[in-house]
């Protein structure tokens, strides 16, 4: 992890293509299906609260679990359970989702109502019954990261508005289009966390965001705005939280463990909207682009709604697509199929044309120890030899490289000139340490 202590950032400069930045968010109409999976969060999966024919409307829990780790699951649409199945997963694994064909009425549930908060504890409660999880990719609870163990040495809020992969502008619309919300959001999380210092990150080449969140935070005692290198994985959250306050935060540890709780600006803006509406996470705004695609937009979609009814109404495509992923072309997934939905944490629809993909869909070659991937790492891991120790499969050995350290940014991949497929090596030999306990 010796990199991190340098005070530049390493990483890597990969194209914005940022084409969308100026495109005003629009909502998309109702579809004819939603298909909402269980599993949309780090932790335990939800069990369906619904059976087949029931009548479901806006907002209504349609799954939940007793995990601390987990957030329940609502209804994006009113109509009816058409089915429950299995479907596959981002990560190659089943996964069941409710099947609901709506009615276009978008009626609301009597339980959407907004919340009667007092402290941390019921604020936490309320945004657990919101379903929220972070919204800028990995998923994980946000009311987890309101109730640290250790409280009383959490002081820094960082709000990431970094959004360093390639082609998405989800949050940088977020930040010109409800920079109230973010405001607001940010006033109730350092209220009731009890925080003195909060820094809104936000790369250098979103110079509007950066002013309109300036302009908004001005006179706010301890908020701060601060421009960042536009450099990848500059949204990482441990790369974050270095930048922002020079803090490096521990294998094995937390960003409470260095006295940060780091929130996506979209998750910021959507706890000040719950608390006003009620209304849970139902709706997603994601960029739809990519050189296969006729129109790219930022789009307000339906929870569930499937990328082929999203690209139909983006125009569907203008050249036939090689890949689709959901998210960046960083770090995303390639999707199987157009019939997988959007989840809670999806930022984006991207769909390339088979020039588009050829370079990075080159066969592997025999790795020639240029360093490429080790100069390139944030982190300052050694992804040659921890491939090496993995096709061994020494456990001890990728312990002490610090696989588990490796947060997936894909820079080592995308510099090697070998096309090593080096982030699934990282992926499956944490997945070894994790088996050989």
């Amino acid at each position: 992890m010796s990199k991190l202590f340098s005070k530049s950032l390493s990483g890597v400069k990969v194209p914005h293509c940022k084409n969308t930045a100026a495109s005003e968010t629009v909502k998309m109409p109702v579809p004819d299906k939603v298909v909402i999976p269980m599993k949309q969060h780090m932790g335990r999966e939800c069990t369906p609260t619904v059976k087949l024919t029931d009548l479901v409307k806006v907002g209504q829990v349609i799954g939940d679990t007793d995990a601390f780790i987990g957030a329940p699951i609502h209804s994006s649409v009113s109509g009816k359970v058409t089915k429950i199945d299995d479907i596959i997963g981002s990560d190659g694994t089943p996964i069941k989702a409710v099947v609901i064909t709506p009615d276009k009425l978008q009626e609301v549930d009597e339980s959407v109502k907004a919340p009667e908060v007092t402290d941390l504890a019921s604020f936490a409660a309320a945004i657990r019954r919101s379903g929220l999880v972070g919204l800028g990719g990995a998923g994980f609870p946000t009311h987890v990261k309101l109730m640290p163990k250790n409280l009383d040495e959490v002081t820094t809020l960082l709000v990431n508005g970094a959004e360093c992969e390639p082609y998405i502008t989800a949050d940088n619309r977020t930040m010109l289009e409800e920079t109230d919300d973010i405001v607001e959001g940010i006033k109730l999380v350092k209220q009731y966390m009890e925080l003195s210092e909060v820094i809104i990150g936000v790369e250098d080449n979103k110079p509007e965001a950066i002013a309109k969140l300036q302009a908004a935070v001005a006179g706010l005692d301890g908020v701060s705005v601060k421009s960042l290198k536009a450099q990848y994985p500059q949204g990482g959250e441990k790369v974050l939280i270095y930048e922002c306050t020079g803090k490096i935060v521990p294998e094995g540890k937390l960003p409470s463990d260095v006295g940060c709780v780091v929130l996506n600006v979209s998750t910021i803006a959507f706890i000040a909207r719950y608390m006003h509406t009620g209304m849970p996470l139902v709706t997603k705004r994601v960029t739809v682009d990519g050189d296969a695609i006729a129109e790219p937009k930022n789009v307000e979609v339906p929870i569930g709604a499937t990328f082929g009814d999203i690209i139909d109404f983006c125009g569907g495509f203008k050249t036939e697509p090689k890949k689709i992923i959901m998210g960046g072309p960083m770090m995303g997934f390639a999707v199987p199929t157009l019939d997988y939905p959007v989840l809670k944490n999806n930022n984006a629809i991207l769909a390339f044309s088979a020039e588009k993909t050829a370079e990075a869909e080159a066969p592997e070659t025999p790795c020639i120890r240029c360093a490429r991937c080790v100069n390139a790492c944030p982190l300052g891991l050694m992804p040659a030899a921890i491939e090496k120790a993995f096709n061994a499969g020494d456990v001890d050995a990728l312990k002490a490289l610090k696989v588990n350290l490796c947060m997936e940014c894909g820079c080592c991949a995308y510099v090697c000139p070998a096309k090593r497929n080096l982030v699934s090596v990282n992926r499956l030999a944490k997945k070894m340490i994790e088996r050989s306990k």
